[in-house]
């Protein structure tokens, strides 16, 4: 636990990034030897500016471990550092990682899949139905749903996730204690509750505009695919993407109408080759959701109606056949087998699978 108390006093000093804090562990152990370094030794340090040097020299001065450690005991903030096993392992091999993450609720399971969603503010009724039903669906199929926390796409999607009965994770630019913006506090309590909010900020931080791009690139290692819903030429969603990119993840993103500018990200982002994403099934398909043990989960009739699917869309009349249930039964599985996410109406009463 007193290892602890020095990593959160390193995790605290302003105007430190993570590319000095890596330059530092390569000469020190952990947290607590950086702590006591003398000042010729953090002065002449090959890789530590003079400034970082002065910021790290006058934190020691100003700050009382024991004090500063009780009290964030005492907030309900948690928080992981790289040096520990918690911290998520999608983030340990990305550019510049965070040195520690505070969060409120949960981390993100190690081993659930994870859709970033992410697009406009100011966004259209279309984008708002978009992305809350793209959230709902992929937390129906157990896929935990990623993204800021800002209004628009990002509330939606959340919200999305929520009523789907899913996890869901807010990644904020601003201390995970503060809800921003202030009129999400609702949803705010929510994902605590069904997932968590996370920040590589102490508590506390107050948003400010140059803290949310850097936080873009947490969202994006974070999920396994990352989904832009609206996006004008320019914006922090495609600033999200292209960390994504750079991070080896599929970018897939929601095609608009030429004429509106919020689309215009996503439709170039499809020209530069992201993936069309034209439904929230083609996500669940392409994500490998899907798994011997759910199909085995289904009830024998739901099982038997699914084993005569493929690629290839059959009418329901030509299920009715080879399944020998009757029409009014077989509708009634094919409703629920859809809602599951294992089969998909691509045109009226003809049905394709999923898995």
């Amino acid at each position: 636990m007193e290892e602890m108390m020095y990593t959160y006093w390193l995790a605290n000093i302003q105007g430190v990034g993570t590319k000095t804090i890596h330059q530092l562990y390569k000469y020190c152990e952990n947290a607590k030897a950086i702590y006591e370094l003398n000042g010729s030794q953090l002065f002449h340090m090959y890789g530590i500016s003079k400034q970082a040097a002065n910021l790290i020299w006058e934190s020691k001065k100003k700050w009382n471990l024991v004090d500063a450690w009780e009290q964030f005991q005492e907030s309900g903030v948690q928080f992981v550092s790289w040096e520990q096993e918690q911290y998520p392992s999608r983030l340990r091999d990305i550019f510049d990682p965070p040195y520690a993450l505070f969060f409120i609720g949960h981390l993100p399971p190690e081993r659930q899949k994870t859709v970033g969603i992410v697009g406009a503010r100011n966004c259209s009724p279309y984008g708002e139905y978009c992305a809350k039903r793209i959230g709902e669906v992929l937390a129906k199929n157990g896929i935990a749903v990623i993204s800021g926390m800002a209004r628009g796409i990002d509330t939606f999607g959340h919200e999305g996730a929520l009523k789907g009965g899913g996890r869901t994770y807010g990644v904020l630019g601003c201390g995970p204690n503060i809800v921003y913006p202030p009129e999400n506090w609702r949803v705010y309590e929510q994902i605590v509750e069904n997932g968590g909010i996370l920040s590589e900020y102490p508590p506390d931080t107050s948003p400010r505009p140059g803290l949310f791009p850097a936080r873009n690139r947490i969202i994006s290692a974070l999920s396994d695919i990352l989904v832009v819903v609206e996006a004008k030429e320019k914006s922090g969603s495609l600033i999200t993407a292209d960390a994504a990119l750079e991070q080896g993840k599929d970018v897939y993103a929601v095609p608009g109408r030429i004429t509106d500018e919020r689309s215009t990200g996503c439709n170039r982002l499809i020209k530069q080759g992201a993936g069309i994403l034209l439904s929230p099934e083609d996500l669940t398909g392409e994500i490998g959701f899907f798994t011997d043990k759910n199909k085995l989960s289904l009830e024998k009739n739901e099982a038997l109606v699914y084993s005569c699917l493929d690629l290839h869309p059959k009418s329901i009349e030509e299920i009715s056949r080879q399944t020998a249930l009757d029409i009014i039964t077989l509708a009634e599985l094919l409703f629920a087998l859809e809602e599951k996410g294992f089969v998909r109406e691509v045109f009226q009463n003809h049905y394709i699978s999923m898995g």
